[in-house]
Protein backbone atom coordinates (compact mmCIF):
# COMPACT_ATOMS: atom_id res chain seq x y z
CA UNK A 1 0.00 0.00 0.00
CA UNK A 2 3.04 2.13 1.04
CA UNK A 3 4.33 1.12 -2.34
CA UNK A 4 1.20 2.82 -4.43
CA UNK A 5 0.91 5.88 -1.99
CA UNK A 6 4.50 6.73 -3.11
CA UNK A 7 3.79 6.12 -6.74
CA UNK A 8 0.76 8.25 -6.90
CA UNK A 9 2.65 11.22 -4.72
CA UNK A 10 5.59 11.28 -6.96
CA UNK A 11 3.46 11.08 -10.03
CA UNK A 12 1.64 13.95 -8.69
CA UNK A 13 4.51 15.92 -8.24
CA UNK A 14 6.13 15.16 -11.55
CA UNK A 15 2.93 16.07 -13.45
CA UNK A 16 3.72 19.76 -11.27
CA UNK A 17 7.27 19.96 -12.28
CA UNK A 18 6.25 19.57 -16.24
CA UNK A 19 3.19 21.93 -15.68
CA UNK A 20 5.64 25.11 -13.82
CA UNK A 21 8.16 23.75 -16.89
CA UNK A 22 5.87 24.68 -19.54
CA UNK A 23 4.56 27.78 -17.71
CA UNK A 24 8.47 28.96 -17.88
CA UNK A 25 8.44 27.83 -21.69
CA UNK A 26 5.25 29.62 -22.32
CA UNK A 27 6.36 33.02 -20.74
CA UNK A 28 9.89 32.76 -21.82
CA UNK A 29 11.07 32.30 -18.65
CA UNK A 30 13.84 29.93 -19.59
CA UNK A 31 15.72 32.49 -22.03
CA UNK A 32 16.84 34.15 -18.66
CA UNK A 33 16.51 31.74 -15.87
CA UNK A 34 17.51 28.23 -14.62
CA UNK A 35 16.93 25.95 -11.72
CA UNK A 36 20.36 25.66 -10.74
CA UNK A 37 22.59 28.18 -12.47
CA UNK A 38 22.77 32.38 -13.68
CA UNK A 39 21.89 32.56 -16.74
CA UNK A 40 21.36 36.23 -17.85
CA UNK A 41 19.01 36.62 -14.96
CA UNK A 42 19.27 34.88 -11.48
CA UNK A 43 18.66 30.96 -10.67
CA UNK A 44 15.32 30.41 -9.29
CA UNK A 45 17.13 28.30 -6.28
CA UNK A 46 19.46 32.16 -5.39
CA UNK A 47 15.83 33.88 -6.06
CA UNK A 48 14.04 31.05 -3.53
CA UNK A 49 17.08 31.57 -1.05
CA UNK A 50 17.01 35.50 -1.45
CA UNK A 51 13.52 35.14 -0.01
CA UNK A 52 14.26 32.89 2.47
CA UNK A 53 15.04 35.90 5.18
CA UNK A 54 14.26 39.26 5.00
CA UNK A 55 15.86 41.36 2.32
CA UNK A 56 16.33 45.01 1.27
CA UNK A 57 15.20 45.62 -2.28
CA UNK A 58 16.65 48.29 -4.86
CA UNK A 59 14.20 51.02 -3.72
CA UNK A 60 14.63 50.59 0.78
CA UNK A 61 11.74 48.35 0.43
CA UNK A 62 12.05 45.22 2.96
CA UNK A 63 10.60 42.23 1.79
CA UNK A 64 10.19 39.86 4.30
CA UNK A 65 9.72 35.95 3.38
CA UNK A 66 5.94 36.46 4.67
CA UNK A 67 5.56 38.63 1.38
CA UNK A 68 7.81 37.72 -1.07
CA UNK A 69 5.29 35.83 -3.06
CA UNK A 70 3.41 39.34 -3.58
CA UNK A 71 6.68 40.88 -4.37
CA UNK A 72 7.81 38.56 -6.88
CA UNK A 73 4.66 38.38 -8.45
CA UNK A 74 4.51 42.28 -9.23
CA UNK A 75 8.21 41.21 -10.88
CA UNK A 76 6.90 38.78 -13.31
CA UNK A 77 4.05 40.99 -14.27
CA UNK A 78 5.97 44.31 -14.17
CA UNK A 79 9.39 43.66 -14.84
CA UNK A 80 12.08 45.55 -13.11
CA UNK A 81 15.75 45.74 -12.61
CA UNK A 82 18.17 46.58 -10.02
CA UNK A 83 17.98 44.26 -7.94
CA UNK A 84 20.15 41.33 -9.62
CA UNK A 85 22.17 43.27 -11.76
CA UNK A 86 21.87 46.17 -14.26
CA UNK A 87 20.22 44.23 -16.89
CA UNK A 88 15.95 44.49 -16.52
CA UNK A 89 13.79 42.02 -16.63
CA UNK A 90 10.93 42.22 -19.17
CA UNK A 91 7.01 43.15 -18.21
CA UNK A 92 5.26 39.70 -18.77
CA UNK A 93 1.78 40.94 -19.03
CA UNK A 94 0.38 37.66 -20.82
CA UNK A 95 0.81 35.27 -18.13
CA UNK A 96 -2.93 34.71 -16.13
CA UNK A 97 -2.85 35.27 -12.25
CA UNK A 98 -3.64 31.54 -12.23
CA UNK A 99 -0.25 30.93 -14.13
CA UNK A 100 2.17 34.04 -12.09
CA UNK A 101 0.74 32.42 -8.82
CA UNK A 102 1.70 29.08 -9.87
CA UNK A 103 5.40 30.05 -11.11
CA UNK A 104 5.84 31.96 -7.67
CA UNK A 105 4.84 28.91 -5.83
CA UNK A 106 7.76 26.84 -7.25
CA UNK A 107 10.38 29.42 -7.48
CA UNK A 108 9.87 30.19 -3.77
CA UNK A 109 9.83 26.32 -3.06
CA UNK A 110 13.04 25.56 -4.94
CA UNK A 111 15.63 23.44 -2.53
CA UNK A 112 17.07 26.48 -0.92
CA UNK A 113 19.69 24.55 0.37
CA UNK A 114 20.92 23.44 -2.64
CA UNK A 115 21.16 27.17 -3.91
CA UNK A 116 23.05 27.65 -0.53
CA UNK A 117 25.62 24.84 -1.19
CA UNK A 118 26.47 25.66 -5.26
CA UNK A 119 27.62 29.58 -3.89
Amino acid sequence: MKNIVFFFAALILTNQAVAVTELHKKHACISCHADDKKLIGPSYQDVAARFANDWKAKDGTTVKPANAAAFLANKIRKGGGGNWGILPMPSNVSATDAEVNTMVAAILATNVASAKATK
